[in-house]
């Protein structure tokens, strides 16, 4: 029984060899799992078919965070398969952890374009990478380094371009430091001048400037940054010395590389401060703060021995406000605003008293005669429309105060609620009068 299984298997690979075996494949090879952060591993994805590619593939986009990746080279490339000649194309990238620790890429996809190798019409296929897994691993000896540089190689230079003492003030130099490095990018490299103060001089940085070659898939490059120093008054001290650690791959121990300080100094009095750095004054500040707390005491007391006279001042202006004609009036407009006819009828009430000289007046015919046009409005049956009995009244009330006060009779009230019977009434009245 196992023979007979055995052989219906090895049927099926033969009958399905020769279907798969003309698909087109993705292969992937990488150099090593683990490496120094800032070093590289290489992995090469090639690509076969049977016949040949009319287009070149659509190689997928590796993007993760903490690693930094290139292409280092891609050309064409032919395998024998089964006795026959396959062409392809190969890419190889260099993968670079910037931190220690495990990244994973996860799997991706080519998309290849090849010809049918019966009809030679194109077709497309899409290829998936496998997954990886990269791990950033720090050497024992270069545990405390921070930041963590490891390189071939490492060297630190600088330059200074005039008279860095004795010097004038108006008189400038300039500091540039660079640092070159063989085995590893120089993105990797740490700022070098530290931001420091000297008296006597203001510092102008410039930009970095960062260059990064491949040569035969050995990195290389360069960080250089420049300061440029303005004396400003007498002074004198030093810039200070650039001190950078790194790992030695080669002997795979931590080196120093070191540039000496730098003496300054600056001839003449000191410079004056600006206004933002000058010494603080404090006898002057102890003295206005001071002022400004007697000034507060002495308004205090005056205002404790003032606030009874005051408070009753204002008291009385209020009371006196209250009860007078103007403020009777506003009350009685709000309320004809309003539309409220208990609200008029009390408001009227209270103005008529505090108008009249003699404490109380009574109100004319035309006031009674739209007050009464209101009542029928509201509660007769059926109710009808109070509009114009409303402008009858707010006209009625103000010619009447107009009279009480000797004023001309011209109607100072817009219409509340204009209407073509509010005009006509309106003109009828003015052509009675």
């Amino acid at each position: 029984m196992i023979r007979v299984c055995a052989a219906l298997c090895l049927v099926l690979v033969c009958l399905t060899g020769p279907a798969f075996a003309q698909d087109p494949v993705l292969t992937s090879e990488i150099d090593g799992n683990e490496v120094i952060p800032g070093q590289s591993v290489s992995l090469r994805l090639t690509v076969l078919v049977p016949t040949y590619m009319p287009d070149p593939p659509q190689w997928p986009s590796f993007e993760a965070p903490n690693l930094h990746i290139r292409v280092a080279s891609s050309g064409p490339v032919s395998e024998t398969i089964d006795g026959e000649t396959w062409s392809g194309v190969s890419r190889r990238y260099l993968i670079t952890p910037m931190v220690p620790g495990q990244v994973t890429l996860p799997a991706l996809t080519a998309s290849v374009t090849w010809a049918d190798p019966d009809t030679n019409a194109p077709l497309q296929v899409d290829l998936e990478t496998e997954p990886l897994t990269i791990t950033g691993v720090v050497p024992d000896e270069a545990s405390e380094l921070d930041p963590f540089i490891a390189a071939d190689t490492l060297e630190l230079t600088q330059s200074i371009e005039g008279e860095p003492e004795g010097m004038s003030p108006g008189a400038s130099f300039t500091r540039s430091v660079t640092a070159n490095i063989r085995g590893a990018s120089p993105m990797f490299l740490p700022p070098l001048l530290p931001q420091q103060s000297v008296d006597g001089l203001r510092g102008y940085p410039d930009e970095p400037v960062t260059a990064e070659n491949v040569d035969r898939g050995v990195v290389s490059g360069s960080r250089t940054e420049s300061v440029t120093y303005l004396a400003e008054g007498g002074g004198s001290g030093a810039l200070s010395a650039v001190t950078l650690k790194w790992y030695n791959l080669k002997s795979g121990a931590v080196e120093t590389a070191e540039l000496a300080a730098v003496d300054v100094s600056v001839e003449g009095p000191p410079a004056r401060p600006a206004d933002g750095n000058a010494p603080r004054d404090w006898r002057g500040t102890a003295q206005a703060a001071i002022a400004v707390l007697l000034a507060l005491l002495v308004l205090a007391l005056v205002v404790r021995r003032a606030r009874g006279p005051i408070g009753q001042w204002w008291q009385a202006t209020r009371l006196a406000w209250q009860r007078s004609e103007h403020a009777a009036w506003r009350t009685l407009l709000r309320k004809i605003k309003a539309r409220d006819l208990a609200g008029v009828r009390h408001a009227m009430d209270v103005w008529l008293r505090v108008s009249a000289p003699g404490g109380q007046s009574n109100p004319t015919p035309d006031v009674m005669a739209a007050l009464n046009a209101l009542g029928r409005a509201r509660y007769g049956q059926p109710p009808g429309d109070d509009g114009t009995a409303w402008q009858d009244l707010a006209h009625a009330l103000t010619d009447m105060r107009r009279a009480a006060r000797g004023e001309r009779q011209d109607d100072p009230l817009p219409p509340l609620n204009p209407s073509p019977m509010a005009a006509h009434s309106a003109e009828h009245g003015k052509k009675t009068v």
